[in-house]
């Protein structure tokens, strides 16, 4: 545990400075802000969009962030050859992982709480305000995001950045529509379409299980139930994807 612990201390270090994530953070927050502006340009409405787009802007550099930290997380040690360094002392290659990951999501907290105070200050200045359903939301999004963050971490550990970034790409869209490919799969005859379109939708995440943006935009009340179970499903497969980073990571020769 405390390899894992010394592990993801460095690593929340390393990507703090990683200009990447600054420059994502800065649009998100940029984006956020600018909602003041285009809400100027409605009728009606006001504290709505604001929300709206705060929490779309809080999603979207979010899932980037996510991508980017995720797939870096072998080949940035492999081209500085520090993974030999690492992998020669008495580190378990499952510790390595586990710190890692942990690393990047505490920068991914750190990244959500930030993007949160722009984020109320935006809506102090609209005149709204930050209520329990937005924070449910926010919440929401960031389990989301781990998991995104944790498909990109088992893609790196057997192909390249590139590769990594188009699967969790491509992992993320499949699970925000979800929904649609299910009823998609249910209007098709039985075949090698339908068997694909099934298989995707129950072995990959459902991303729009985390998105409550419409409730908390509007108003409507959360169950809190709804939330603990989309956390216990969220974290689930977080485990799922970093075990099988693990698994891989375990077998794969330097």
């Amino acid at each position: 545990m405390n390899h894992v612990l010394v592990i993801a201390l460095n690593t929340f270090k390393e990507t703090l400075r990683d200009r990447i994530f600054y420059n994502l953070l800065v649009f998100g927050v940029l984006l956020i802000v600018s909602a003041l502006l285009l809400t100027s340009l409605s009728i009606g409405e006001h504290a709505k969009i604001l929300k709206d787009i705060g929490l779309g802007g809080m999603e979207l550099f979010g899932v980037l962030i996510s991508i980017f930290v995720g797939i870096t997380l072998i080949s940035r040690e492999i081209e500085r050859r520090t993974i030999y360094t690492v992998l020669a002392k008495p580190v378990h290659r499952y510790e390595f992982i586990l710190g890692r990951y942990a690393g990047l999501s505490l920068t991914l907290l750190v990244n959500t709480l930030v993007m949160s105070l722009a984020f109320g200050l935006m809506l102090l200045a609209g005149h709204a305000s930050m209520d329990a359903g937005l924070l449910t939301a926010v919440g929401l999004i960031l389990v989301g995001q781990l998991v995104v963050m944790a498909v990109a971490v088992m893609f790196s550990t057997f192909t390249t950045p590139t590769l990594s970034a188009m699967f969790t790409l491509a992992c993320y869209v499949i699970g925000r529509l979800a929904g649609d490919l299910q009823s998609l799969a249910g209007k098709l005859a039985d075949g090698a379409g339908k068997m694909l379109l099934q298989g995707l939708y129950y072995v990959l995440p459902n991303l729009a299980y985390f998105n409550v943006k419409g409730q908390a935009v509007y108003g409507i009340p959360i169950d809190p139930s709804y939330c603990i179970q989309a956390i216990g499903y969220g974290l689930g497969y977080v485990a799922l994807f970093v075990g099988l980073a693990c698994t891989i990571f375990q077998r794969r020769d330097f």
